[in-house]
């Protein structure tokens, strides 16, 4: 369906996703992962309860790292059986939360986040389970952020673990395996294959000093994609052999296998349309002047994380001249711009124009509160029909003290 029919029918600006893209995504990792391997969807990506409930329908399991994910990922019926509850400083709070929900798989940064999940456990009566997650000593190459293999705020070192195994310990956890997540966004195939192949080494090194068998193996992900740009989703044709011979050689054991992915599975699947409100002329320069800024995407520009995004006309205008203009938005600060300079159609009031790639880390990775805007609508298809239909909005509500 054309973005401009949608504008019209929801407003400006405007998010779709399309679940036949996300389903087609999530059939081409899992076609290039090992068969017996279990992929999670990472809810930070984009946590759109119609796209947890597709992923989940489809076969995945998922991954959440608050209480806010987790409550988005079980009001899409996933049941707490199938959540991973990720993330290096969960508070006592996060943990009763999740625990009273019925999860009972976490992934530990620490001793410490350890005991504390114990010390909860307990009191509800229950046994975790967690698997401690581990930071390696070699960073991953080609990885749009290293996750480890440095200092870091992710993970225990594998020293410490060799060192001091009896530090993860607790009657009320059950430490059932090693998470790892080194990088993300790694388009080469074989930096890609190289992560994995560090994180089994280090299993293979630290199985002799664990007090358990590790039976469940988190390998965590890197599967990358564009982002705010033409283009798609990177292919890895050797990953899927390439991986299976790593675990028959460092994990003879054949523990349960687990990937995670966020970017990958939704990148492609969501657009952001907006509307040119004003062309304007300021000291030779051209200014495009849209109803969506870095409120709605790009906010984590601030982070040095985003390019320059470069938004399409959705119609044809074949006849129209190419202009040199920067593009900005609503905001009242000047450092609402999305690019400088770029070439685009001569673009007049009422234009729809489109940025696509932005499924992930579009409008949850926004600055979402600044100048308190409305949010955009978020528009849900399956092909060329409308499945769902909602818009956020925050809300302030009264809050009593203890």
């Amino acid at each position: 369906m054309h973005a401009p029919h949608l504008v019209e029918r929801y407003g400006s600006p405007l998010y779709t996703y399309d679940l036949s893209v996300l389903r087609a995504a999530h059939a081409d990792l899992v076609a290039q992962l090992p068969a017996a391997g279990t992929l999670l969807y990472s809810v930070k990506a984009n946590p759109h309860p119609e796209l947890i409930r597709e992923l989940y329908r489809v076969g995945c399991g998922v991954e959440v790292s608050s209480t806010g994910e987790l409550d988005a990922a079980l009001s899409a019926g996933v049941p707490p059986a199938g959540i991973l509850h990720n993330g290096p400083a969960k508070t006592r709070a996060e943990l009763e939360h999740a625990l009273a929900a019925g999860v009972r798989l976490f992934s530990v940064d620490s001793a410490a986040q350890l005991a504390r999940l114990g010390h909860v456990a307990a009191q509800h009566g229950v046994t975790a389970d967690a698997l401690l997650r581990v930071n390696g000593d070699t960073a991953p190459a080609g990885a749009g952020l290293a996750m480890t293999g440095t200092a870091s705020q992710f993970g225990v070192d594998a020293g410490h673990v060799a060192a001091d195994p009896d530090a993860f310990a607790h009657d009320h956890v059950t430490v059932k395996g090693l998470h790892f997540y080194l990088g993300t966004n790694v388009a080469d195939e074989a930096d890609l294959i190289a992560t994995f192949r560090t994180a089994l080494e280090v299993t293979a090194a630290l199985r002799p000093v664990l007090r358990r068998p590790v039976e469940v193996l988190d390998l965590g992900g890197g599967f990358a994609a564009p982002y705010a740009r033409a283009g798609r989703r990177t292919r890895y044709p050797g990953l899927r052999a390439a991986l299976e011979d790593l675990l028959g050689t460092h994990a003879p054991d054949r523990p349960r296998v687990l990937f995670e992915s966020g970017r990958y599975l939704t990148a492609e699947c969501g657009r952001l349309a907006a509307t040119v409100q004003d062309v304007k002329q300021s000291k030779g320069r051209t200014f495009v002047l849209l109803d969506s800024g870095i409120n709605h995407l790009g906010g984590m520009a601030g982070l040095r994380r985003v390019p320059p995004l470069v938004p399409q006309l959705s119609a044809d205008r074949p006849d129209a001249p190419d202009v040199t203009c920067d593009v900005v938005g609503p905001l009242c600060t000047p450092l609402d711009a999305w690019s400088r300079g770029v070439t685009l159609p001569d673009l007049r009031a009422g234009d729809v124009v489109e940025v696509p790639n932005v499924g992930a880390y579009g409008l949850s990775g926004s600055l979402i509160g600044f100048l308190s805007h409305e949010p955009p609508a978020e528009v849900v298809l399956d092909g060329d029909t409308v499945v769902h239909a909602s818009r956020l909005s925050l809300v302030r509500t009264e809050q009593k003290g203890r």
